[in-house]
């Protein structure tokens, strides 16, 4: 028998360390050859570990949580042969690590042996007087029905900063008068009782690392926030126009092309709108102090999964048609909710939509996707009274909220990209004229 100690791959180029966010083993499993042994994230792209020989596990290289170096081991397997690693060697190498420290053992403890110049035990200090017993707090003197409780006014004060109904508290005093007693008791007893129905107090906390998706997510946003001052421009559009156009196209092509949502249509205005001002289709280098603007159009959707926010990237969205665009916006999310959307498909966006679907709000206040320059935001869509003149008429509405970086672009380019954007969704047939 012989031990495999098997190191971290490479897994993206230029990565140098992962995040170890998963184990799929523990010692003493037998595992096979391509059996997943461990998850790692890198960027923003979770990946299995696949094993690389079948054996048992001896010892994992790492802790859920931990930044390991590409390389280093992750894990020592013990296999039939001579493996690629000395038992002394893995010996020593376990034995450097320090050792985690674990609760005595109640058995060992009383085995351990005194010393034996330990001085005599101090001679037992007498029992003390056994205090008087507590008052049960369910013990309710008599209360005429509707009758107001009879308390200090310091108790009153204090069950009102505890949250306490004085109605429901027992009293032991005279007439039934509630003490600060009485009222520790009740709240010892488990909190507050409206009627017949107890409501206790949760004191439970969970404690939760944030580890894996959501700590790339937390490093993103704060950078974000950090780094890019942002300006943000609500604007109220005219959706009427657009939905029917949606409902007719996909009732003309059900089953035959995919389903357009609004997004494809806000692709396209986006496409359109960035050809007049290009510096919003772009990337800043803060670092270096460079703007990079792009001819291709490349959106990135902020799609929610089970493991967090992923902004899966469509590339070429000027080169696509409104279904080309919807084709690829659901393969795209749906391989990011089921973790299977490779890295260079979550990378490389020069501008971002996101979109609270259903759960929208009235307005928000997207945060840019750094190092990108903007970002719009698609609000809940409602039928709101609108003013066309000489009276209210129902109408369609929904509202923009897009986000730029105020360092590279001014608020009349921000202005005048939004008002792009509500003039071609509210007459989408321009969406379809060349030029």
């Amino acid at each position: 028998m012989g031990v495999f100690a098997m190191r971290l791959p490479d897994v993206g180029e230029g990565i140098a360390e992962a995040e170890l966010t998963e184990w799929h083993v523990k010692p003493g499993d037998i595992v096979q050859e391509d059996d997943i042994l461990a998850a790692v994230m890198t960027d923003k792209a979770a990946v299995e570990v696949p094993s690389a020989v079948a054996g048992k596990v001896l010892e994992l290289g790492g802790e859920i949580g931990e930044m390991m170096a590409i390389g280093s081991v992750l894990i020592r397997i013990e296999v039939d042969g001579d493996g690629n690693e000395s038992a002394d060697a893995a010996a020593a190498a376990q034995a450097v690590k320090p050792a985690a420290a674990k609760p005595a053992d109640p058995e060992e403890a009383e085995a351990t042996p005194e010393p034996e110049d330990k001085p005599a035990a101090a001679p037992a200090a007498p029992a003390p007087v056994a205090a008087p017993a507590a008052k049960k707090p369910g013990h309710r003197l008599p209360r005429p029905e509707g009758a107001k409780p009879l308390a200090a006014p310091s108790v009153r004060a204090r069950a009102r900063s505890e949250g306490v109904d004085l109605r429901h508290v027992p009293g032991t005093g005279p007439g039934g008068r509630i003490s600060h007693e009485d009222l520790d008791n009740w709240i010892a007893s488990g909190g507050i009782q409206q009627g017949s129905v107890k409501r206790g107090r949760n004191t439970g906390v969970e404690e939760i690392r944030v580890i894996g998706m959501r700590r790339k997510i937390a490093e993103k946003m704060a950078l974000s926030k950090r780094q890019i001052p942002h300006i943000t421009i609500v604007e109220e559009v005219e959706m009427g126009a657009l939905e029917d156009l949606r409902a007719a196209l996909n009732k003309k092509h059900a089953g035959e092309r995919p389903k357009l949502t609004l997004l494809p249509f806000l692709m396209r205005a986006i496409v359109e709108a960035v050809r007049e001002q290009p510096g919003l289709n772009a990337r800043f280098d803060d670092e270096a102090g460079v703007i990079h603007r792009h001819g291709g159009v490349h959106i990135g959707i902020a799609t929610q999964t089970p493991q967090g926010l992923n902004v899966p990237v469509i590339h070429h969205a000027e080169a696509g048609s409104l279904w080309d665009n919807a084709g690829e916006l659901a393969r795209l999310a749906e391989a990011a909710r089921e973790g299977s959307i490779k890295r260079e498909e979550l990378t490389g966006g020069t501008i971002t939509i996101t979109s609270l679907g259903a759960l929208g709000a009235i307005a928000t206040t997207p945060i840019i996707n750094h190092p990108e320059v903007a970002i719009v935001g698609v609000n809940k869509m409602q039928i709101r009274p609108v003013w066309d003149g000489q009276q209210f008429q129902p109408r369609k509405m929904m509202n923009l909220s897009c986000s730029f970086d105020h360092r590279v672009v001014d608020g009349w380019d921000a202005a005048v990209f939004v008002q792009k954007l509500k003039t071609l969704l509210e007459s989408p047939a321009m969406l379809f004229v060349e030029g």
